[in-house]
């Protein structure tokens, strides 16, 4: 899903290019989407939660049996586990050149519980055996970076900064969405034409979730709090559907038609503990919404506090309140924040310039 949702421009352009793009993908929801792409599939199997060593193994070997008939000029990775065993897979495989991506740092560097600093030791000690192997790393944000090398985890002249995915700008467009359907959209579910509050984001408690929840308990009377995010049982911070399910905020689940939710909405939220650069506020900003994240690693490299919304300390409901007042109380001011959000988006994280940073480090090294 990681790959159909952030990694498809990147694969289309260099089709058009005229080179041929293999995607290894683990047998899921999301591979079946890319299928539906017409592109080109080999599927592996890996389990996300796994920590048995003979398992891991197991999974590399597989990789490795994917990746050696193939031939290929360059492997590029996403998240951590492809990260670590496609880098060893692939130095088995010889193949050339290997760059890994890293999107985020995930769950284990925000808690301090002893299991997560354990399991943070160990992916540290396998990050610097695997990165060792490759010609590159990119990073979405300079925080992850500085910490990998000033863990020494990677050589500094390794590390490259590629600041987000990127938003699909002509999707996420406010001419383009059909008035009609939106007119019917609204009146379905905000038929009291409250001002509405979005946010989007897997139903974990690192997202925020918690907090957003309690500003609505709040507010509820006021405005309309939408919640979109489907669950994730493979994550033990997954939040329990009852709780979602609270009457104080509209939870839509999992949806593909987003766009027309964050045109309708007046402000768009984001209180995570801890991002890489998160999609869903380069989605509203590409929409001229105002925006409130946190003060946090990869949050802060899209939000500038007082251009184009507002940064909040991490899991801090009070200030938060406070700030979503503070917006859908003065249109002038939500008003000045969209349009910021939108010039400072299209400057920095549009797509295409994505992309074509991605082909400059391929470049590089072919």
């Amino acid at each position: 899903m990681n790959l159909y949702l952030f990694r498809l421009p990147i694969i289309k352009e260099l089709i058009e290019q005229g080179h041929t793009v293999f995607v290894i993908t683990p047998n899921d929801d999301g591979a079946k989407k890319l299928l539906e792409q017409n592109l080109q599939i080999i599927t592996y199997d890996i389990s996300r939660g796994s920590l048995n060593p003979l398992k891991e193994i197991a999974t590399i070997y597989h990789i490795y049996k994917r990746l050696q008939p193939l031939k290929l000029d360059l492997l590029h990775t996403f998240t951590a586990k492809p990260n670590i065993y496609g880098a060893l897979a692939a130095h088995f495989a010889k193949v050339p050149v290997k760059i890994a991506t890293v999107t985020g740092l995930g769950s284990f560097y925000i808690s301090n519980s002893k299991k997560a600093v354990r399991i943070r030791s160990i992916m540290e000690t396998l990050y610097r055996l695997a990165f060792k192997k490759v010609s590159a790393v990119i990073f979405q944000n300079s925080d992850d970076l500085d910490y990998f090398c000033k863990k020494n985890i990677l050589p500094r002249h390794k590390a490259f900064l590629v600041r987000s995915s990127g938003v699909d700008m002509e999707k996420f467009n406010l001419e383009k969405i059909d008035p009609h359907q939106l007119q019917a959209l609204q009146q379905t579910i905000n038929p009291e034409n409250k001002k509405m509050v979005l946010m989007v984001a897997r139903a974990i408690t690192h997202k925020g979730v918690r907090e957003y929840y309690q500003v609505a308990k709040n507010l509820g009377h006021k405005y309309l709090f939408v919640y979109i995010g489907g669950t994730d049982t493979g994550n033990p911070a997954s939040l329990d559907p009852q709780f979602l399910e609270a009457p104080y905020v509209l939870y839509l689940k999992e949806r593909w038609d987003v766009e027309q939710f964050v045109a309708l909405c007046d402000l768009f939220v984001l209180p995570s503990y801890r991002e890489g650069v998160p999609r869903t506020l380069l989605e509203a900003s590409a929409m001229k919404k105002p925006l409130i994240t946190t003060d946090t690693v990869g949050c802060k490299e899209v939000v500038t506090d007082g251009v184009n919304g507002y940064l909040v300390p991490v899991k801090d409901s009070e200030i938060l309140q406070k700030r979503i007042e503070a917006i859908l109380e003065d249109s002038a001011k939500a008003q000045l924040f969209g349009e910021n959000a939108y010039n400072l988006c299209k400057k920095n994280f549009s797509v295409e310039i994505v992309v074509k940073e991605y082909l400059k480090v391929y470049e590089k090294f072919l």
